[in-house]
């Protein structure tokens, strides 16, 4: 089955950010994807958290931008979603491992199921929500 997966994904989508999390936010007004760095581990971290993981300690956190290039670790594909995203399949939510050594969980789109490859090369692909942010996802580089 060749099926394209949903690339619009057109859910209506509140997001209300933790305050540690805002500098990612902000960033994505511009497109820019910023992450947490561990200075004392010299490690990137995702998600998002408001110490590190590393250390334990808030202090050793700061925010860098990535350039959001990456490899498809691994994904799945929802063939049926919970409510909000009902009407919307199939859609494929992956995990893709940064340039710079994090995974990242977003969706896939511009590709079909097909295509999904693990090791294949992505790029970033931005989603607009309504308050000028944008929802990170991926593509087929």
């Amino acid at each position: 089955m060749n099926a394209e997966l949903n690339d619009t994904l057109a859910v209506a989508r509140v997001l209300k950010p933790y305050s540690f999390s805002l500098p990612f936010w902000d960033a994505t007004r511009e497109k820019k994807l910023l992450i947490q760095y561990c200075r004392a581990s010299g490690r990137y971290q995702h998600p998002v958290r408001p110490t590190s993981i590393y250390t334990g300690r808030r202090s050793d956190l700061e925010w860098r931008e990535v350039s959001g290039r990456g490899t498809l670790y691994s994904w799945t594909i929802a063939d049926r979603g919970p409510p909000a995203f009902r009407g919307h399949e199939p859609y494929a939510v992956a995990s893709v491992m940064l340039e710079e050594g994090a995974l990242f969980i977003a969706n896939l789109v511009h590709c079909s199921r097909d295509a999904l490859l693990e090791g294949m090369k992505l790029v970033p692909s931005w989603h607009p929500l309504g308050d000028g942010r944008h929802l990170p996802m991926f593509q087929p580089a």
